[in-house]
């Protein structure tokens, strides 16, 4: 981490306190989480007080933590069977009464201070609601309008107080949340022309599932280092 981003740390750690928690970064790059309850008071804070100035909302995107940390395609055993990630049908959307695991879901905001060229992302957990939910900063940076609508049509996170919360991407009627990480690789429903009805028809995927095979590479003694240099004594 450099001088600028030091000085910022030490300004955020010394205005905020405990409200923003800073995570460690491999990259010499800002990055603090927020309670969602602080989230407006912090994001306006950021923005208008002197030293900050965080003007621009560079990017908004949700995230998925299901499977984080999970090294399900790494191995150096051989599989007949491989892995049903892509196959599994799980149900396209949650029970009314199910609830998430506290850190599955997340929002992140790229922040950019045009003034002094600071650079900042922040990071917020909804929680275990169903549907998981955090508040709009489009009062706070305009710009967030279309990725919130983004967040919420990809990955189904509702933001309280968006003046107008809709799909933007996928299609009309469409049901599910494609980059959540349990929706399924085939999708659930597929379009076609129907020549008997002379239109265009929604069905279910009629693409037949099937079980990936991963790659595996094991280690061969043949290209051992012993084995090397005894060929180039030779």
């Amino acid at each position: 981490m450099n001088k600028r981003h030091q000085a910022l740390a030490a300004s955020i750690s010394s205005r905020f306190g405990d409200v923003l928690n800073q995570v460690e970064s491999t990259c010499g790059e800002l990055t603090y989480e927020v309670a969602r309850e602080d989230l407006i008071a912090t994001a306006q804070a950021l923005r208008n007080e002197d030293g900050l100035l965080f003007d621009t909302l560079i990017d908004l995107s949700g995230v998925d933590y299901l499977t984080w940390g999970e090294a399900e395609w790494q191995t150096e055993d051989a599989t007949g069977t491989g892995f049903s990630r892509a196959a599994q049908r799980e149900k396209i959307l949650p029970e009314a009464s199910d609830t998430f695991e506290p850190r599955r879901f997340a929002v992140v905001y790229h922040l950019l201070s045009v003034k002094l060229n600071h650079r900042l992302r922040l990071r917020v957990f909804p929680g275990t609601d169903n549907p998981p939910m955090v508040p709009s900063i489009v009062e706070v940076w305009n710009s967030a309008n279309w990725y919130e609508r983004e967040a919420f049509d990809l990955f189904g996170i509702l933001f309280d107080g968006h003046p107008d919360l809709r799909r933007i991407l996928t299609d009309y009627g469409f049901i599910g949340y494609p980059f959540r990480k349990d929706f399924p690789l085939i999708g659930n429903v597929e379009v076609k022309y129907d020549l008997t009805e002379g239109r265009v028809v929604y069905q279910p995927v009629s693409i037949e599932p099937r079980t990936l095979v991963p790659r595996v590479i094991r280690d061969d003694s043949r290209y051992a280092s012993e084995h090397t240099d005894d060929a180039t004594d030779g």
